[in-house]
Protein backbone atom coordinates (compact mmCIF):
# COMPACT_ATOMS: atom_id res chain seq x y z
CA UNK A 1 0.00 0.00 0.00
CA UNK A 2 1.03 3.54 -0.69
CA UNK A 3 2.10 5.49 2.42
CA UNK A 4 0.58 8.79 1.22
CA UNK A 5 -2.81 8.34 2.86
CA UNK A 6 -1.20 7.40 6.19
CA UNK A 7 0.96 10.52 6.08
CA UNK A 8 -1.95 12.79 5.15
CA UNK A 9 -4.26 11.33 7.79
CA UNK A 10 -1.60 11.56 10.50
CA UNK A 11 -0.81 15.18 9.58
CA UNK A 12 -4.51 16.02 9.76
CA UNK A 13 -5.01 14.34 13.13
CA UNK A 14 -2.02 16.11 14.66
CA UNK A 15 -3.25 19.44 13.26
CA UNK A 16 -6.68 18.82 14.82
CA UNK A 17 -5.08 17.92 18.17
CA UNK A 18 -3.18 21.21 18.18
CA UNK A 19 -6.35 23.08 17.20
CA UNK A 20 -8.26 21.48 20.09
CA UNK A 21 -5.52 22.54 22.50
CA UNK A 22 -5.56 26.19 21.42
CA UNK A 23 -9.36 26.27 21.64
CA UNK A 24 -9.04 25.15 25.27
CA UNK A 25 -7.16 28.35 26.14
CA UNK A 26 -9.79 30.78 27.31
CA UNK A 27 -9.93 34.38 26.18
CA UNK A 28 -9.06 36.66 29.11
CA UNK A 29 -11.79 39.05 30.28
CA UNK A 30 -10.44 42.48 30.96
CA UNK A 31 -7.97 44.84 29.36
CA UNK A 32 -4.96 44.88 31.65
CA UNK A 33 -2.09 42.44 32.14
CA UNK A 34 -3.41 41.19 35.50
CA UNK A 35 -6.09 39.11 33.73
CA UNK A 36 -3.31 37.06 32.12
CA UNK A 37 -1.81 35.90 35.42
CA UNK A 38 -4.37 33.12 36.09
CA UNK A 39 -3.77 31.82 32.55
CA UNK A 40 -0.04 31.21 33.06
CA UNK A 41 -0.32 27.51 34.12
CA UNK A 42 -2.64 26.70 31.20
CA UNK A 43 -0.34 28.53 28.79
CA UNK A 44 2.77 26.74 30.10
CA UNK A 45 1.10 23.34 29.72
CA UNK A 46 -0.07 24.33 26.22
CA UNK A 47 3.46 25.33 25.15
CA UNK A 48 4.93 22.07 26.48
CA UNK A 49 2.30 20.00 24.69
CA UNK A 50 2.64 22.01 21.48
CA UNK A 51 6.38 21.28 21.53
CA UNK A 52 5.75 17.56 22.12
CA UNK A 53 3.24 17.38 19.27
CA UNK A 54 5.69 19.23 17.02
CA UNK A 55 8.38 16.71 17.94
CA UNK A 56 6.08 13.78 17.14
CA UNK A 57 4.98 15.35 13.86
CA UNK A 58 8.57 16.09 12.82
CA UNK A 59 9.90 12.65 13.72
CA UNK A 60 6.86 10.89 12.22
CA UNK A 61 7.61 12.75 8.98
CA UNK A 62 11.24 11.62 9.03
CA UNK A 63 10.22 8.08 9.91
CA UNK A 64 7.90 7.81 6.92
CA UNK A 65 10.48 9.32 4.56
CA UNK A 66 12.62 6.24 5.24
CA UNK A 67 9.97 3.72 4.17
CA UNK A 68 8.50 2.77 0.81
CA UNK A 69 5.08 1.38 1.68
CA UNK A 70 2.78 0.39 4.51
CA UNK A 71 0.56 -2.56 5.35
CA UNK A 72 -2.38 -3.19 7.67
CA UNK A 73 -0.19 -3.77 10.73
CA UNK A 74 1.55 -0.45 10.14
CA UNK A 75 -1.79 1.34 9.73
CA UNK A 76 -2.96 -0.01 13.11
CA UNK A 77 0.37 0.77 14.79
CA UNK A 78 0.01 4.34 13.49
CA UNK A 79 -3.58 4.54 14.78
CA UNK A 80 -2.29 3.33 18.16
CA UNK A 81 0.15 6.26 18.22
CA UNK A 82 -2.53 8.75 17.13
CA UNK A 83 -4.85 7.49 19.87
CA UNK A 84 -2.37 8.35 22.62
CA UNK A 85 -1.51 11.67 20.99
CA UNK A 86 -5.24 12.50 20.86
CA UNK A 87 -5.35 12.35 24.67
CA UNK A 88 -2.73 15.09 25.01
CA UNK A 89 -5.29 17.96 24.88
CA UNK A 90 -7.27 16.48 27.78
CA UNK A 91 -4.16 15.84 29.87
CA UNK A 92 -2.80 19.29 28.96
CA UNK A 93 -6.03 21.04 29.90
CA UNK A 94 -6.35 19.22 33.21
CA UNK A 95 -2.72 19.88 34.12
CA UNK A 96 -3.05 23.60 33.37
CA UNK A 97 -6.47 24.04 34.97
CA UNK A 98 -5.33 22.27 38.15
CA UNK A 99 -2.21 24.44 38.31
CA UNK A 100 0.02 21.37 38.04
CA UNK A 101 -1.61 19.25 40.75
CA UNK A 102 -0.02 15.80 41.29
CA UNK A 103 -2.66 13.60 39.64
CA UNK A 104 -2.94 15.63 36.40
CA UNK A 105 0.86 15.87 36.14
CA UNK A 106 1.11 12.10 36.63
CA UNK A 107 -1.61 11.46 34.04
CA UNK A 108 0.23 13.70 31.59
CA UNK A 109 3.29 11.51 32.09
CA UNK A 110 1.24 8.35 31.54
CA UNK A 111 -0.08 9.74 28.25
CA UNK A 112 3.46 10.71 27.17
CA UNK A 113 4.79 7.30 28.19
CA UNK A 114 2.12 5.45 26.24
CA UNK A 115 2.61 7.71 23.20
CA UNK A 116 6.35 6.99 23.39
CA UNK A 117 5.69 3.26 23.56
CA UNK A 118 3.29 3.53 20.62
CA UNK A 119 5.93 5.37 18.58
CA UNK A 120 8.42 2.63 19.45
CA UNK A 121 5.90 -0.02 18.30
CA UNK A 122 5.35 1.91 15.05
CA UNK A 123 9.11 2.03 14.42
CA UNK A 124 9.50 -1.70 15.09
CA UNK A 125 6.49 -2.52 12.89
CA UNK A 126 7.95 -0.48 10.03
CA UNK A 127 11.33 -2.15 10.46
CA UNK A 128 9.74 -5.62 10.51
CA UNK A 129 7.93 -4.81 7.24
CA UNK A 130 10.97 -3.32 5.47
CA UNK A 131 13.63 -5.66 6.86
CA UNK A 132 16.62 -5.43 9.16
CA UNK A 133 18.78 -4.24 6.26
CA UNK A 134 16.45 -1.32 5.44
CA UNK A 135 17.45 2.32 5.63
CA UNK A 136 15.16 2.77 8.64
CA UNK A 137 16.62 -0.19 10.53
CA UNK A 138 20.13 1.12 9.93
CA UNK A 139 19.19 4.63 11.00
CA UNK A 140 17.28 3.70 14.15
CA UNK A 141 19.60 0.92 15.31
CA UNK A 142 18.99 -0.04 18.93
CA UNK A 143 17.25 3.33 19.45
CA UNK A 144 18.92 4.33 22.72
CA UNK A 145 17.69 7.91 22.21
CA UNK A 146 14.12 6.66 21.91
CA UNK A 147 14.35 4.64 25.13
CA UNK A 148 15.54 7.47 27.39
CA UNK A 149 12.26 9.43 27.25
CA UNK A 150 10.25 6.38 28.28
CA UNK A 151 12.50 5.89 31.29
CA UNK A 152 12.11 9.58 32.20
CA UNK A 153 8.32 9.36 31.85
CA UNK A 154 8.18 6.20 33.95
CA UNK A 155 10.16 7.99 36.69
CA UNK A 156 8.13 11.21 36.39
CA UNK A 157 4.74 9.56 36.91
CA UNK A 158 5.29 8.47 40.54
CA UNK A 159 7.59 11.47 41.13
CA UNK A 160 4.61 13.76 40.38
CA UNK A 161 3.10 12.77 43.73
CA UNK A 162 6.25 13.92 45.56
CA UNK A 163 7.18 16.93 43.41
CA UNK A 164 5.19 18.06 40.42
CA UNK A 165 7.93 20.49 39.45
CA UNK A 166 10.57 17.76 39.26
CA UNK A 167 8.21 15.61 37.21
CA UNK A 168 7.52 18.52 34.86
CA UNK A 169 11.26 19.17 34.76
CA UNK A 170 11.77 15.65 33.39
CA UNK A 171 9.13 16.33 30.72
CA UNK A 172 10.97 19.51 29.74
CA UNK A 173 14.31 17.66 29.59
CA UNK A 174 12.79 15.14 27.17
CA UNK A 175 11.34 17.94 25.04
CA UNK A 176 14.72 19.69 24.89
CA UNK A 177 16.45 16.41 24.06
CA UNK A 178 14.10 15.84 21.09
CA UNK A 179 13.64 19.47 19.99
CA UNK A 180 16.30 18.98 17.36
CA UNK A 181 14.85 16.46 14.87
CA UNK A 182 16.32 12.98 14.85
CA UNK A 183 19.17 13.35 12.35
CA UNK A 184 19.85 9.60 12.17
CA UNK A 185 17.19 9.09 9.51
CA UNK A 186 18.26 12.16 7.52
CA UNK A 187 21.86 10.92 7.46
CA UNK A 188 20.79 7.41 6.42
CA UNK A 189 18.62 8.78 3.60
CA UNK A 190 21.45 11.05 2.41
CA UNK A 191 23.83 8.07 2.31
CA UNK A 192 21.28 6.01 0.37
CA UNK A 193 20.81 8.74 -2.23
Amino acid sequence: MNKGRLEAFSDGVIAIIITIMILELRVPHGADATVLRPMIPAFISYVLSFVFLGIYWNNHHHLLQAVRQVNGRILWANMHLLFWLSLIPMATGWMGDSRFAPMPVALYGVVLLLAGLAYFVLCRTLIAHHGRDSVLAGAVGKDFKGTIPMVFYAVAVPLAFASTWLACGLYVVVAIMWLVPDRRIERALAQRD
